[in-house]
């Protein structure tokens, strides 16, 4: 069970109480929840793109989809979904693909969308940046850390 080393430090430095969860690997969010027994709603994912400014981490429930149209509207301006190679480059403590949605954490701009389920739960889960454990908080503490992020709606539910 492990946590990002960047991620474990803004934590600490925000003294965040948080629990780490294990689970069998997993590569994708859904199949995480399942296989952690979180549902969808309440696990949150990053996904990194990329705008005229630089690198964006967007932030929604596993169980949701990015609006693109939605997005580049709020934005006004085009954005680019990162693969795995930029992942790598930007999440250095993390293995590829397991990106924790605290943006902040890597001195990235992020935006989330709090009409979505994420805004409602009584607990979050997220990526530690591995494949096997998740972090473990309660909502409230999420929307404090959440609170730097941009906010709009661009998301929808699958």
């Amino acid at each position: 069970m492990t946590i990002a080393t960047k991620l474990k430090n803004y934590l600490q430095q925000r003294d965040v109480k948080y629990k780490l969860v294990t689970h069998p690997h997993s590569e994708y969010s859904m199949g995480t929840a399942e296989k952690a027994h979180v549902p969808g709603d309440s696990l949150a994912k990053g996904v990194l793109v990329k705008d005229d400014d630089g690198y964006l981490l967007v932030v929604l429930p596993a169980d949701y989809h990015i609006e693109l149209d939605s997005l580049h509207k709020l934005l006004g301006q085009e954005v680019a979904m990162m693969g795995e190679a930029t992942l790598g480059e930007v999440f250095t403590d993390c293995e590829l693909g397991a990106v924790p949605p605290i943006g902040m954490a890597y001195g990235i701009k992020t935006i989330w969308d709090p009409k979505s389920s994420l805004g409602t739960q009584d607990e979050v889960f997220f990526e530690a940046g591995d494949h096997l454990s998740l972090v473990r908080m309660n909502g409230v503490q999420f929307h404090e850390l959440m609170a730097p992020a941009e906010r709009g709606e661009f998301t929808h539910h699958i």
